[in-house]
């Protein structure tokens, strides 16, 4: 069977999975509740640094799937 990508693109891809998850769980945390208020759900993690992390791992999914490796 012959894939249209290469190894490399599937190592990209792998790799841009990872930067995904990694900003979720950035985004993750105890939400507010009507109890109790979080003011850890405005933080920078949660609202600025995961969402950057995830649009970065999904940005680089479209490039890893595009990626054309240098014939020698």
């Amino acid at each position: 069977m012959k894939y249209n990508l290469s190894k490399v693109n599937f190592i990209l891809i792998v790799v841009s999975l990872f930067f995904i998850v990694l900003g979720f769980f950035l985004m993750a945390g105890d939400p507010s509740t009507t109890e109790a208020y979080n003011p850890d759900i405005f933080s920078v993690r949660r609202i600025t640094i995961g969402p950057m992390i995830s649009l970065f791992g999904f940005v680089s999914v479209v490039i890893a799937i595009l990626w054309k490796p240098k014939n020698k």
